[in-house]
């Protein structure tokens, strides 16, 4: 025979859902969610995620199996996703973490987009919840966010700057009078970069220019080595250009990834040059060292660093449908790369038009490239 407290107990459930189905089970809802970088190791990245959540119910529940599936989109390419499943839920307002893994192996492709985008990626983070005791699915208000880079604008200068003062015993064997780059072909294997020098001679003899190479590096991850020979001939007193294409290798991206990220999503581009000319005492290599480009690359993904070299902060706009939609305020943000006519600065450069000078004639001297993931033993002819 039952005592009374089990009786007490059996009625306290029956008006507890007498209770419930009066005054009806709520629908849980999910207000946000919060995204961030967790460990990074060669092959994988994991990103932590917690999902605000509100119960409305007066009793906490698994509400009879509740799924979450999660998934990160970059310009459209899909970088993580993932499910949890048998989700307890609190009564009142709790948080659900998430974790996701993203390969990086997918991280050339989506480099691949965003300089290909104009240095744009459009992020989207979805998360829907299902309840399979209510038979019905509720998702976080979608999350959208702009990132934006302009990574080789910081070539673009007017700034005259001697070069091979060291070999002459103090006079310049060229002056370097104007640099600009912008981005050439991008695709799954390489990521070139078109550059354009603008050099004036002020001796009183030839300067054949025999070679000219480079070396890139990211985070000093080795991106790309090349160098070409060339018969190109600066006059006395004359202005010419001389035309040159850096090649990354796309297949160390994902390396680069990770050293990005441990960096805490910033990176330093260097680019090194070097000269060989041939002058009256015979042939010499020269170290362009006031051509070295070196620019910081910094993102802010999910939208929650401490700031940027400018502490630029992402701001939330509403967008229809629950829509967040971050946009850069800071070292991110900038306007599209400029033509390789307009002016800029490199190395804390004032921007000050250079003396005037003869007009540069288009010999198109020199052209380097290298083919993706080599570093030549010999000149690529």
């Amino acid at each position: 025979m039952p005592s009374i407290k089990q009786v007490i107990a059996v009625g306290v459930v029956v008006i507890l859902l007498v209770g419930l189905a009066v005054v009806g089970f709520g629908q849980p809802s999910v207000s946000g969610i919060d995204n961030r970088f967790g460990g990074v190791n060669e092959t994988t990245t994991v990103v932590e995620s917690d999902l605000a959540v509100r119960n409305p119910n007066p009793v906490g529940a698994s509400l009879g199996g509740l799924t979450v599936d999660y998934a990160i989109d970059m310009n459209g390419i899909r970088m993580a996703s993932g499910v949890k499943e048998s989700v307890s839920v609190p009564r009142g307002p709790s948080t659900v973490p998430m974790t996701t893994y993203l390969a990086n192996e997918r991280i050339p492709a989506w480099w691949v987009s965003h300089l290909n985008n104009g240095e744009r990626t459009e992020l989207a983070v979805n998360a829907d919840v299902h309840s399979s005791a209510l038979g019905t699915s509720f998702g976080a208000p979608k999350v959208t966010r702009t990132i934006e880079t302009d990574i080789v604008a910081a070539f673009n200068s007017t700034e005259r700057r001697p070069v091979g003062e060291e070999q002459t015993g103090g006079t310049p064997v060229l002056y370097i009078e104007e640099t600009s780059a912008q981005w050439g072909t991008v695709d799954a294997s390489a990521t070139e970069i078109d550059m354009r020098f603008v050099v004036y001679n002020p001796n009183a003899y030839l300067v054949p220019v025999s070679e000219l190479s480079y070396h890139a590096t990211m985070n000093d991850v080795a991106m790309g080595n090349g160098s070409t020979e060339g018969h190109g001939v600066i006059p006395p007193k004359s202005t010419r250009t001389i035309r040159a294409t850096t090649v990354l290798d796309n297949g160390n991206i994902d390396e680069w990834w990770v050293t990005h990220l441990e960096n805490d999503q910033e990176t330093t581009l260097r680019i090194d040059f070097a000269a060989q000319v041939d002058l009256p005492t015979g042939t010499v290599e020269i170290p362009l060292a006031p051509l070295t480009y070196t620019e910081t690359i910094e993102t802010d993904i999910f939208g929650n660093e401490n700031g940027t070299a400018t502490d630029g902060e992402a701001t939330t706009t509403p967008t229809p449908g629950g829509e967040t939609t971050p946009t850069e305020n800071g070292a991110e943000t900038a306007t599209p790369t400029p033509t390789p006519t307009d002016d800029g600065l490199l190395d804390g450069g004032d921007g000050e038009t250079a003396t005037p000078t003869p007009t540069p004639t288009e010999d198109g001297l020199l052209d380097v490239r290298s083919p993706p993931g080599t570093v030549p033993s010999q000149p690529i002819r």
